[in-house]
């Protein structure tokens, strides 16, 4: 498995387990990144994606919910939201990365991690939110 994808696993963990206690704190991040000994190659991809999603959470969960046909957030598995919450702010702000690369990671981490629908459910909001990018 490479670097890029062991951080995206590893900050949707991390996003998950800030969802579930309700505490996007940096001491909850450095808690996680502890436990999980996130360092080496890893850790600088890891800490942008987390800190990129906490700092830009408003706009990034507005767009989701707008392309989640109908779906809240309150109501969405919490891999699927934060899986999509890490894709799109791959998509926003890390113009290194090929969107195709960020579709088809958060694809494959929704698919692992999560349901049998996640995949899908991810690719259909993720998919829309890079069109209306590309659009505007």
């Amino acid at each position: 498995m490479g670097h890029r994808r062991k951080a995206r696993e590893l900050a949707m963990q991390a996003l998950f387990f800030m969802d579930m206690e309700q505490n996007d704190s940096d001491e909850t991040v450095e808690l996680f990144s502890h436990n999980f000994e996130i360092t080496g190659e890893i850790e600088p991809f890891f800490l942008k994606l987390v800190s990129g999603v906490k700092a830009n959470l408003g706009e990034i969960d507005t767009l989701i919910e707008k392309f989640s046909s109908n779906w809240k957030l309150y109501r969405m598995s919490g891999v699927d939201r934060n899986v999509m919450r890490i894709a799109v702010f791959e998509l926003l702000f890390c113009n290194d990365i090929p969107k195709k690369v960020t579709i088809n990671e958060a694809i494959d981490i929704g698919k692992k991690f999560g349901s049998i629908e996640s995949g899908a459910f991810i690719n259909g909001v993720i998919d829309s939110i890079r069109e209306f990018k590309e659009v505007s």
